[in-house]
């Protein structure tokens, strides 16, 4: 065993390409010193230890010193880092979470084992192949749902709604995670795409979609690329040749070695360079969805609305490892048609001391976009168009993380055989009252802003000694907010409704239900609507400014 973990430990010391003697040294030398510390803990230390255990922590902490991007996969890990890079695993396609000291369904897929068998959300997790769980995190039994596809799942949930427990003999399957949970026509001219990831075939899946579109009367295009936290940079290529021509450079890699000296360039014929496009993406848009929403608009052939991206510009490979292990290391730094990277955050500045820093607004670069639009390096793509924040009420937060939403929703399918069509179910004042009933004997208590302002400023005037002669006007604040939040239920029933009815859906229509139920209320896609229908601002946005 200890001659196994010397090997991989070796092997991940080792796993860069060939340095400079001193660094070479350096290596042997740092590795000859870690295996004879895990030698003597090993035969020494007062209690039996896992070198397999410390040599994990101590590659962690080693990795955790560089970037985030920069992860070791052990053996256990890989069917996780294989869904990440494949959106596939073996299973029964269902999310889960925890809820209190459970651990409960929270979605079925459409389309998959857990869908077939009718798991609902809310099912309480209980045993697995007559193994309990009951005390186990989430984690554990995602482990345990997992598996190889074909092999059965005897699977135990008790179902609060129904006050009973039931039994599902699931066969796992091959679950591909879909990267475009819905498209479609938003009315007859405009055609939607929300891609959620950029595992294999995305670029495909996309086209396909959009030739459908454009089947159906097409005329305006718009790509959903918000919450999506990007995937393979080659998926990122396929998509933007869609929509401009062969041979146009995307994007180019910059590394240390030569191999990561790269440029990317679209390979295939145009499907449609004419179509006008908006790029929807927000602060959770990541990675590749930065290099498409980033190309188009460099390449001027889009106009982008939403948030500022996230900021990442950099690139990671797969190393295989040892024993079946990975290493996914950051190798380059990538740069989008105008020439600028949009990393958030320097990693690698050897004039700091200090780690890792968020690069300021004023380091920032200009670059020219091919009309000769001002585009800037450096913490994100910048839309074209911004559009307002839509913060959720602290209510509303407070109703979702104590899971009432959650548990209402549950209660109403099982009361409900069905709803109508996902775009239009709307709660009313009637349901909107039932979910207030609901809430009657529960606990939801939450801090508004103003009431931790107002809990400072007691703090800071009891150290002051003069909260006794403030007193009685705290009081009468206090109690003016306590009123005040009595009446937040019916201050935010629209945006607590609005949610309300995405969640329903979701328990008759899956994921495609929630976005199609959202759309009609979406900010960013009436913007990103108004735009396209007025293709003098279209075509303005797109053009320098004088």
């Amino acid at each position: 065993m200890m001659k196994k973990l010397m090997i991989t430990v070796a092997a991940l010391f080792c796993v860069a390409a060939p340095l400079n003697a001193q660094n070479d040294f350096e290596i042997a030398k740092n590795v000859d010193i870690f295996v004879s510390i895990l030698k003597e803990l090993n035969d020494k230390y007062a209690d039996e230890i896992s070198p397999g255990k410390l040599t994990e922590t101590a590659i962690d902490a080693m990795l955790n010193s560089l970037d985030p991007y920069t992860v070791y996969y052990p053996e256990s890990e890989i069917e996780d880092f294989r869904m990440m890079t494949t959106g596939q695993y073996g299973g029964v396609g269902a999310l889960i979470q925890q809820h209190g000291k459970d651990v409960v369904i929270s979605e079925p897929y459409e389309g998959t084992p857990s869908q077939k068998a009718g798991l609902r959300a809310g099912d309480i997790v209980r045993k697995v192949n007559g193994q309990s769980l009951e005390g186990k995190s989430s984690s554990d039994v995602s482990t345990a749902m997992k598996g190889q596809p074909g092999s059965t799942l005897v699977l135990e949930v008790f179902r609060p709604s129904e006050n009973k427990t039931l039994t599902f003999n699931i066969v796992r399957e091959e679950i591909k995670m879909p990267n475009i949970p819905y498209s479609g026509m938003l009315d007859k001219e405009v055609g939607y795409v929300k891609l959620d990831q950029f595992t294999e075939k995305a670029g495909t899946e996309v086209r396909e979609a959009f030739l459908k579109l454009k089947e159906q009367g097409m005329k305006y295009f718009i790509l959903d690329l918000r919450d999506n936290g990007g995937g393979l940079l080659s998926e990122a290529v396929n998509i933007m040749n869609i929509f401009v021509d062969r041979g146009v450079q995307i994007v180019e890699t910059k590394g240390k070695i030569p191999e990561q000296q790269r440029v990317h360039r679209t390979l295939a014929p145009v499907t449609d360079k004419d179509i006008p496009v908006v790029v929807l993406i927000n602060e959770h848009s990541a990675s590749a969805s930065e290099i498409v929403s980033g190309a188009f608009q460099d390449l001027d052939r889009g106009v982008i609305v939403g948030k500022k991206s996230f900021g990442k510009g950099l690139v990671q490979n797969v190393l295989p490892i040892d024993y079946n292990t990975s290493l996914k290391i950051t190798v380059a730094k990538y740069y989008i048609p105008s020439g600028r990277c949009v990393q958030n955050i320097e990693y690698f500045d050897k004039d700091t001391t200090s780690g890792a820093f968020k690069i300021p607004d004023s380091l920032a670069v200009a670059f020219k976009t091919k009309n000769g639009r001002t585009v800037y390096d450096k913490g994100g793509v910048e839309p074209d168009v911004l559009t307002e924040d839509s913060l959720l009420s602290e209510l509303l937060v407070s109703l979702v993380t104590h899971n009432l939403i959650f548990d209402f929703c549950n209660e109403y399918r099982s009361k409900h055989e069905s709803i109508p069509p996902a775009d239009q179910f709307v709660v009313d004042d009637k349901l909107y009252q039932e979910f207030v009933n609901f809430l009657k004997d529960k606990d939801y208590s939450y801090k508004t802003q103003t009431e931790e302002l107002l809990e400072k400023l007691k703090k800071a005037a009891e150290e002051d000694r003069v909260f006794k002669d403030i007193e009685p006007i705290y009081n009468q604040l206090k109690q003016k907010l306590d009123q005040e939040k009595l009446e937040d239920l019916t201050r935010y029933q629209k945006e607590i409704s609005q949610f309300l009815a995405s969640e329903i859906a979701v328990r008759y229509y899956y994921q495609r239900g929630r976005i199609m139920n959202m759309l009609s209320e979406d900010n960013d896609i009436a913007v990103a609507k108004a735009i396209l229908k007025d293709q003098n601002r279209y075509q303005s946005i797109l053009s320098p400014k004088k």
